[in-house]
């Protein structure tokens, strides 16, 4: 069998990886000349990630690119602990979350995907898909047509598969929150600590990530989409700042940058019916963008899947009805919870002191009971064709 990945970003590298596992040709057409690049800034993974990971034989190399982080501390906008909790993980797992920079992640993907056997094309924009009896032709920009027997549409949040798979597909929408993140070179921040302050103007993380630096993003609440153009680094840290200057511990982090990621939006599409058709599939963001810290994890455990029961089920199509039946109860719950920790982001002043005290009374006790289904669960093992 030969397969189209579009995309070479976290889903499409795993993909490609999870498909030669199991024997397939794989091709990776990438849109842009460094599908790792300078593009966000920090990504976790948690266990259930990283078990995907370890089932296609690069967990260590992963680990190595990132920074473990054994916990997370939950913080008040006054600085009061609202919870310590096993980071990404049940609290019997010996497996800890990693962080790591997503351009590394995707740099280790990629490379494992190469080394097992997958071609990497970048600068291929795709254009148009074509199904026929006999398989699954890929156009781009440039002209080139390519023919498979199955396409692995692993294009992100804006996917272009998405729409022409289904023309009445949903598109990304602001989700009322935008990220501002950088460096800081600063000492007395705990190490394997993953700091979350609900302060008033959204959430900050910041967490060691060795060297004395401190990796750090202000998750910023507002209703109006901000213009990213002609904003200058300065500029963003200034207004940055002055969002957070009543939190003693962001406002220090943020005095203490020597560098910044480029702004991002955070965007958030309705439930997205339709995942594949005979030839066609969506994973990751394509298909469902969950946010809550998952959405790399759940993009690996995507391409796991999907490879599982292509291995196991007699018919391409009975694979992909089979993945869909797999993976969409678990992307479901899933959403609900994203969108809960949106909300929570940007909460309110009365809102904001009512969830504290909540958080505060509930998440020391029923945290990992709430948490089982989602850091506990196998994808499965795969066999080699």
């Amino acid at each position: 069998m030969r397969a189209i990945v579009v995309g070479g970003g976290i889903a499409g590298a795993t993909a490609a990886l999870a498909l030669r596992h199991i024997g397939i040709d794989v091709t990776v057409y990438e849109a842009y000349e460094d599908p790792a690049g300078d593009v966000g800034s920090f990504v976790s993974l948690a266990s259930n990630g990283l078990r995907s990971l370890d089932t296609l034989g690069c967990l260590a190399q992963v680990q190595d690119a990132g920074v473990d982080i054994p916990r997370q501390r939950m913080w008040s906008a006054g600085g009061h602990l609202l919870a310590d909790v096993p980071r990404g993980r049940r609290s019997t797992e010996a497996l800890h979350s990693v962080t790591l920079l997503r351009g590394r992640l995707v740099a280790v993907l990629r490379q494992a995907a190469t080394d097992a056997g997958a071609r990497i094309v970048t600068g291929h924009h795709l254009v148009g898909v074509t199904e026929a009896q006999e398989g699954v032709t890929a156009e781009f920009a440039n002209g080139e047509r390519v023919t498979a027997d199955l396409l692995v549409a692993a294009d992100g949040i804006w996917s272009t598969v998405r729409g022409l798979l289904d023309t009445a597909a949903p598109r990304p929408e602001y989700a009322g929150l935008y990220a501002v993140s950088g460096v800081a070179t600063m000492d007395g921040v705990d190490p394997g600590v993953f700091n979350l302050t609900f302060a008033r103007n959204g959430a900050f993380i910041h967490l060691a990530a060795g060297d004395g630096q401190v990796w750090w993003q202000a998750q910023i609440a507002d209703p109006t989409q901000p213009d990213r153009t002609g904003i200058s680094e300065a500029q963003w840290l200034s207004r940055t700042a002055e969002r957070y200057q009543q939190e003693a511990v962001p406002s220090a982090v943020i005095a203490a940058t020597t560098r910044l990621h480029p702004t991002v939006l955070f965007h958030a599409v309705d439930p997205v019916p339709t995942w594949h058709s005979d030839r066609v599939v969506l994973i990751g963001d394509a298909a469902h963008p969950v946010g809550a810290g998952q959405g790399a994890s759940m993009a690996i455990e995507d391409a796991l899947v999907l490879a599982a029961a292509l291995h196991a089920e007699p018919t391409l199509s009975a694979a992909l009805t089979a993945y869909d039946a797999e993976r969409r109860p678990r992307i479901v719950k899933l959403l609900d919870t994203a969108e809960d920790n949106r909300g929570a982001k940007k909460a309110g002043p009365v809102k904001r002191r009512v969830q504290a005290l909540v958080m505060r009374m509930f998440v020391p006790l029923f945290h990992e009971k709430a948490t089982a289904w989602l850091y506990s669960y196998e994808p499965g093992k795969l066999g080699t064709r």
